[in-house]
């Protein structure tokens, strides 16, 4: 794009219009003008001087009211004589510039480039075909420059957005916090509060009662023309009734300010420019225009779908630094499981018990039952006869589902390894979204807070064997939603948000339960805690929350209420998991460290948890002690009060129902005790609460670098900085240890165990599979489900009061084999034991019976041997046992 033509050399000094920020002031060697006229012209050349004419007489004809002023024609790259009729204007006017290209770039670069040129206080932007008639600008400049505080007559409508919105509240990851907007995206004590109302561009609208339409477009036209709109809104800059009207008045600096932050050369700019205003908190308001549609117009109905693009693609662009963030994430969550990926055939996370075999038969039961269309809710290859309630276990089927191709190409192992490695990377990411959206755009320091709300010490635990606590990249998606209903600008979209809010719900109720519990638990506990702190926006807030909640619970309910029903009151249900009064944290397991933390100690953080999967505190001291002076720093604010009040409260219920004191012998009823025998509550681990904790000290942590990052003198920042890396650096996660997995049997891999066993019947290893004893399970999970077993890992019915236990319902049999096979002692087997034998192996119609090596193996042949009162026959590396079938 070339300069001004000779005829429009601009005179005049002062500060460069095109550097964003440049405020247009008189510097002392010259003035900026008080309007700025800017005309992008295409091809133009029959059209553009009536229009350049018309501008002209209006602005003559009031001088007192637009002072001085000043004419940009930006030509496009013409190939007409648009710019000889630009510049014979402007030798007839001295304030007419022109301003040439080579070539043709699009409507969005020429207003760019004319914008940036501009020194205007204020500046115009209009079509050269001139539909809406330059007239109208004096009802847009009555209400950017208004000379009283009752500018806002009946007609005249703002956008909402800049009413109750924050600024940045729907920003897209690829763009840098705008002039205008605060760093920390806490804003102090006001994150409902109102801005200066008085507007900052003011654009002709359509759309709004009192408009005006001369002449029409054709009905298709038009038809598609507003239905393009719509899609624009609704993408980009929703409350805005008409952004493509082609006549916008803004103030000139904060114009030239968004204008040089922009990137789009189409059809697309008017929107950019509006959600860069939005994003900034630069109130934008509507005027109901004149307009009339002209002959030759350059706009084609199709032109709204290329502006879609251009947005869609504009939001989809993220930063180098978020890159950066997410590719970081990524290399810590393959770090982590770097055992688990060297050697899939045969590594086994050492201290997920016997869970990963829970969790790849899981994924792969969920896969055939989908790949053969049964009942993804219930098995029997499990708990053989009684099946297997799916629903009422932790399956995933939010992942396992569309994860089935992962499974059926590359086996279950690989979908574990994906699960746990890209679930982690999720789950920190939407994190990582969620601060830099809510809490500051500073991104180090929301990267930092993201890091630990996911690889906290908690939630590496559950990552040995728990992917349902692991993977939890919705609860940031779910607690943005909800955020939205709090916001008065979003209470006329209470309904859209609600049911949004419903569907990710109902997403997270498939990819877990009780996870989605405890982040209600959480949310609730802020909430309360933020009302006390400011009851006011609480006033505010309370009704488009509870609004957009019973809008929620209407969409979620009737899409899980089979599978809850089903999960509740179908086969294999039962009511509830009881741990006893004793699976709360000591209050020393929020000052220790866990066992897979760099400063860890395995055998002191064993004693204080349940096993190395709920490790549910062990946040450390130093973390503890820092998060103490955080708050002690920021506690003026409303937000560090309630994130303060969750975590307290958070931490004192994981102590479950009776609190130790430690070094003592006192024991004090805690708060759990009045939640313990609820329902849902009832079949919690009361340790598990202390996750909450987690998102809770992240955010606290970003504020706090967030802050650090402005300290002066630069001393304090470097104390600041050391601070946070000795209370984060000893927690920091290790890679998770691995173990060699027992081979399956060639009885099995050859499938040398369908001669024993026809349809109906079962193999049944020795011992039977139990939470403590499951490698059976991936006899089943690697081989294709070709037989069912007795017993299991899972979570099933006991008794006639239904109490959910681990396992499938002990039998003597079953009893018998696992007391062998972990204690190593023979009792007298005598007739009682057959015949009992003889029953259990009838209920579990049993085909053959199948012991694999393994510690005390020996005992158990014994023991096998004299219940079916025969030896065992070798094959296929195990031995073999025939169950006549009954005749």
């Amino acid at each position: 794009m070339g300069g001004r033509t000779e005829s429009g050399t601009d005179q005049r000094t002062g500060p460069d219009p095109a550097i964003p920020g440049g405020d247009g002031e008189d510097d002392g060697a010259g003035s900026a003008v008080d309007l700025s006229v800017v005309v992008p012209a295409y091809n133009e050349e029959r059209r553009l001087r009536p229009t350049l004419d018309a501008i002209c007489a209006h602005l003559r004809a009031d001088p007192d009211r637009w002072g001085d002023w000043e004419l940009i024609v930006v030509d496009d790259g013409s190939t007409d004589g648009t710019a000889a009729v630009a510049a014979a204007a402007a030798s007839d006017e001295p304030r007419i510039h022109v301003l040439t290209g080579d070539e043709n770039r699009g409507k969005g670069y020429a207003l760019r480039q004319g914008v940036l040129a501009s020194y205007g206080r204020r500046v115009l932007v209009t079509d050269a075909d001139l539909a809406t008639p330059i007239e109208e600008l004096d009802a847009l400049d009555a209400l950017l420059t208004p000379d009283d505080e009752a500018y806002a007559d009946e007609g005249y409508e703002a956008d909402e957005a800049y009413e109750t919105e924050r600024p940045g509240e729907d920003t897209y990851a690829d763009e840098a916090p705008e002039q205008g907007a605060p760093e920390d995206g806490t804003y102090e004590d006001e994150p409902y509060g109102y801005y200066d109302d008085t507007p900052a561009a003011v654009i002709g609208s359509r759309a709004l009662p009192g408009s005006r339409i001369d002449v029409h477009q054709r009905p298709l036209r038009e038809w598609l023309g507003r239905l393009g709109n719509r899609l624009i809104r609704l993408v980009a800059v929703r409350g805005i009734r008409d952004t493509q009207c082609g006549f916008k008045l803004f103030d000139g600096d904060k114009a030239r300010a968004a204008f040089a932050a922009s990137r789009l050369d189409g059809w697309g700019i008017d929107v950019e420019i509006l959600r860069h205003f939005r994003r900034a908190g630069w109130p934008v308001a509507e005027v109901p225009v004149r307009w009339s549609h002209q002959t030759g117009s350059k706009v084609r109905p199709a032109d709204y779908g290329r502006v879609l693009l251009e947005l869609l693609r504009l939001r989809t662009r993220t930063r180098p630094v978020d890159l950066a963030v997410g590719a970081l994430l990524l290399l810590a969550s393959v770090l982590l499981y770097k055992g688990l990926w060297t050697d899939l055939d045969r590594a086994y996370l050492a201290d997920s018990m016997q869970d990963q075999n829970q969790w790849e038969w899981f994924f792969a039961v969920t896969a055939d039952n989908v790949v053969n269309l049964r009942n993804p809710l219930f098995t029997t290859y499990q708990g053989y006869p009684d099946g297997v309630n799916l629903m009422a276990n932790t399956v995933m089927l939010g992942l396992s589902v569309p994860l089935t191709p992962v499974t059926l190409l590359f086996g279950p192992t690989v979908t574990w390894a994906l699960v746990l490695t890209l679930g982690l990377t999720g789950t920190a990411v939407a994190w990582y979204w969620l601060f830099v959206r809510r809490v500051t755009r500073v991104r180090p320091a929301a990267a930092l807070g993201a890091a630990l709300a996911a690889f906290a010490p908690p939630m590496m635990s559950h990552g040995t064997a728990h992917p349902n606590f692991l993977v939890l990249f919705m609860i940031p998606v779910i607690i943005d939603r909800a955020l939205r209903l709090c916001s008065k600008k979003e209470e006329r979209r209470v309904v859209r948000d609600g049911v949004l809010l419903g569907l990710f719900a109902t997403y997270q109720i498939f990819l877990g339960e009780e996870p989605l519990l405890l982040a209600a638990m959480g949310m609730l506990i802020f909430a309360l805690a933020y009302a006390l702190a400011r009851p006011d926006v609480a006033r505010v807030t309370a009704r488009p929350l509870l609004r957009g909640l019973g809008v929620a619970l209407a969409v979620c309910l009737p899409l899980v209420a089979f599978p809850l029903y089903w999960q509740f009151f179908g086969p294999q249900s039962y009511h509830s998991v009881l741990h006893g009064d004793n699976a709360g944290n000591s209050p020393l397991a929020f000052l220790e460290f866990s066992g897979r933390a760099l400063f860890g100690d395995e055998t002191r953080a064993d004693t204080l948890a349940m096993n190395r999967t709920e490790q549910n505190a062990f946040y450390g001291w130093p973390l503890t002690a820092l998060t103490f002076g955080i708050v002690v720093w920021l506690g003026r604010s409303s937000l560090v009060k309630a994130l303060t009040g969750t975590v307290l409260v958070a931490a004192l219920l994981s102590m479950g129902q009776r609190i130790r004191i430690p070094f003592t012998d006192v024991v004090l009823p805690g708060p759990w005790r009045a939640l313990a025998h609820q329902p849902l509550f009832e079949s919690v681990i009361e340790s598990r609460v202390a996750m909450i904790c987690a998102p809770a000290l992240g955010v606290l942590i970003a504020l706090a670098v967030a802050r650090i990052a402005d300290l002066e003198p630069r001393a304090h920042r470097v104390v600041g900085v050391v601070a946070v890396v000795a209370a984060l650096l000893p927690i920091m996660p290790t890679p998770q240890p691995v173990r060699e997995r027992a081979e399956v049997p060639r009885f099995i891999t050859d499938g040398m165990y369908r001669d024993f066993v026809v349809e109906g019947e079962s193999v049944v290893p020795v011992p039977l599979p139990s939470p403590a004893e499951a490698d059976a399970l991936h006899w089943q999970s690697s081989t294709g489900f070709g037989f069912s077993v007795p017993g299991g890992y899972f979570n099933g019915p006991w008794g006639p009061d239904r109490m959910g236990i681990y396992g499938a319902s002990p039998r003597y049999t079953s009893n018998l084999l696992r007391d062998v096979r972990y204690g190593g002692r023979i009792p007298d087997i005598g007739t009682s034991w057959r015949e009992q034998a003889k029953l259990d192996l009838a209920f579990w119609k049993a085909g053959v019976v199948v012991l694999a090596p393994q510690d005390n193996d020996e005992a158990l042949y014994e023991v096998v041997s004299k219940l079916l009162g025969r030896p065992g026959e070798r094959m296929g590396g195990a031995w073999v046992w025939d169950i006549p079938r009954a005749r």
